[in-house]
């Protein structure tokens, strides 16, 4: 049998969104003990949080998943908050498990990170060409540090640390308050809440013109724990599809597949925001590595999973 280089992998934010995906594809993957941890175990905004949760863990790897995150309504309403307790999570965390001794930290920042005007296929080396979307820049500039810190520890301490950026992330286990909520689940919530009051129409905001580029939450997953193992580099990698949807596809997408009889209603007095953002997957592909699930395959899952979870009391709202 081969030696396995983990023993002991620590996730944090492990019953967010990603890190349910996370903590099972990890463990498969790896064959390591996979410890998950969430904000009730240790308040990581908390001075000294980290450094106790190392000790308590004592992992030889990190995941590091733990962030505030949510929707453009969010950040819009709370951008101090948004950029403060990301960069305090991140910062500390990051340092205290170089002072630990892990052998290896990975962790994900957004594709929002990304300047507003970087044209598509977004590649890696765009990430400092310019400012991101103002809306959500809090958020994005606060997570990007994340590469610098990154890249400064490895040069000055060959401490092994790796960031990913996946696409416009959707699944199960994902944020369905409209407040919180990213395009995908605030879609599929809207449509089949019309759909059981039998309502008429869906509104929806802009003009459904704008393409972005989904991927499913459990590719992503799946594609950690190969990075974890066999990628040492703080060259960030971006973990998508690479396809081009637009909005309003993905909104008639939604509706068929929920079942709704309905019409759509475009308020094209909204904000389009960014037209056109997809991202590059070259990195990606030249790894031997591609994200597989269609995006209509992965709406079904998240769909039958929000149906069951909202009978069940246990969906995010």
């Amino acid at each position: 049998m081969a030696k396995r280089p983990f023993k002991r992998i620590l996730v944090t934010g492990a019953t967010g969104f990603l890190g349910r995906h996370v903590v099972p594809a990890l463990h498969e993957a790896t064959g390591a003990q996979v410890i998950g941890v969430n904000r009730l175990d240790y308040d990581l905004l908390k001075p000294g949080a980290a450094e106790a949760m190392l000790r308590d863990i004592r992992p030889d790897a990190v995941v590091h998943l733990a962030a505030k995150v949510g929707g453009i309504v969010a950040n819009r309403k709370y951008p101090a908050d948004f950029f403060y307790e990301n960069i305090v999570i991140n910062t500390h965390t990051f340092h205290a498990c170089y002072e630990f001794g892990v052998k290896k930290f990975l962790t994900f920042i957004g594709g929002c990170s990304y300047p507003a005007k970087a044209p598509s296929p977004i590649r890696e080396e765009y990430m400092w060409d310019g400012y991101p979307q103002p809306e959500s820049a809090p958020y994005s500039v606060a997570k990007k540090m994340m590469l610098v810190q990154s890249e400064s520890y490895r040069r000055q301490y060959g401490f092994n640390s790796v960031v990913l950026i996946p696409g416009n992330v959707y699944g199960e286990y994902d944020n369905f308050n409209l407040e919180y909520a990213h395009v995908i689940p605030a879609l599929i919530r809207r449509f089949i809440e019309a759909r059981d009051q039998g309502l008429p129409s869906v509104r929806c905001l802009g003009s459904g013109r704008p393409t972005r580029d989904f991927v499913y939450a459990g590719d992503v997953a799946e594609l950690t724990g190969w990075f974890l193992l066999h990628y040492d580099s703080s060259e960030p990698v971006n973990i998508s599809t690479g396809t081009r949807t637009s909005i309003r596809e993905l909104a008639e997408t939604i509706r068929r597949l929920t079942g709704f009889s309905g019409e759509i209603e475009w308020d094209t007095s909204a904000p389009d925001g960014q037209m056109d953002k997809i991202f590059s997957v070259e990195r990606l592909h030249s790894l031997g590595l591609k994200c597989s699930t269609t995006l209509e395959d992965g709406l079904r899952k998240t769909i039958a999973w929000f149906e069951q979870a909202r009978k069940e009391g246990t969906a995010r709202l």
